[in-house]
Parts: structure tokens; sequence; C-alpha cells
């Protein structure tokens, strides 16, 4: 399992590039991100973090709602944050509607039941250009280099 340090992500200045956790709990990944072989393959397109039914989702950065609902087994809510990134997460329940707009931090659903890891977490994936990265890379600073 992974967890951030304290302080690490969520903190920073309003124009930080870095999301806030999507949890009120301590951000701990549970299951990391496996890019797939090719665009068909099998992998894991996102993180899973450490979470139980009930615990406050939260909205790891500003946008608008483009889908709130079920897929198959589980409750969903994707996000649109600008014209190429989107962030999904699952599985949500939440209130809130296609077209919503959510501020960063905002309290945006509640973890419920059901997905690919029963009652243990919740899973985030993180699109840009319709195209699934690691989410880690918007919670992580980036690394510096400095002079010898």
């Amino acid at each position: 399992m992974f967890a951030l340090p304290p302080g690490s992500a969520g903190h920073a200045a309003e124009r930080d590039p870095l999301w806030a956790p999507p949890l009120e709990v301590p951000f701990a990944v549970a299951g990391p991100y496996l890019a797939p072989p090719n665009p068909y393959g099998s992998g894991h397109r996102g993180i899973d973090l450490a979470a139980r039914p009930g615990d406050a989702v939260l909205a790891p950065e500003a946008g608008t709602v483009s889908f709130v609902g079920r897929v198959v087994d589980r409750a969903v809510i994707s996000v649109r944050v600008d014209d190429v990134a989107m962030y999904s997460m699952e599985p949500v329940r939440s209130g809130l509607a296609k077209g919503d707009r959510v501020r960063r931090g905002e309290r945006i659903g509640t973890v419920a039941e059901g997905g690919h890891c029963a009652a243990e977490c919740l899973h985030l994936g993180v699109r840009v250009s319709g195209d699934y990265i690691s989410p880690m890379r918007y919670f992580l600073r980036r690394p510096v280099l400095l002079p010898w």
C-alpha cells in the first residue's frame, strides 16, 4: 500500500497543479495503475484508494459533472475538468446531476458498495484526450533535480 506523506497533496496554493485528495480519510493507494499493453488489453485503468462505504467523496478538481449513474454493478460519477481531462470515481452514491458544477474539495457523494473491490476502496480513473493515464501524476509533486 502506498500512502502520501502529510501535506503532499491538496494543501498547496490555488494555482498548484496538484489535485486535492478525493477522500477525507488518509490517501492510501490499495491498488496501483497498470497500463494495458494496448487500448483493448487488460489492465487497471486507475488507482484504488482505501475507503469504506459511507466515506465522504470530494472533488479532486473543479469541473462539470458529465455522468452520474450505474455502470453494470456500480455507481459512477464522472467530472470533466477541461476540454481534454476528465476523472471518474466508483462506487460513488451522489445526488448531483449531469451539468452540475463542482468546486475543488467539494463533497460530491459517498463511497457506495459494488465494483471490483467490493467495500474496500474508491476507484479513481483519469482520462486525458480519451486515453487513461495514471492518476498519481496529479497527486505527486514533480521531482526536482538539484545542482551538484
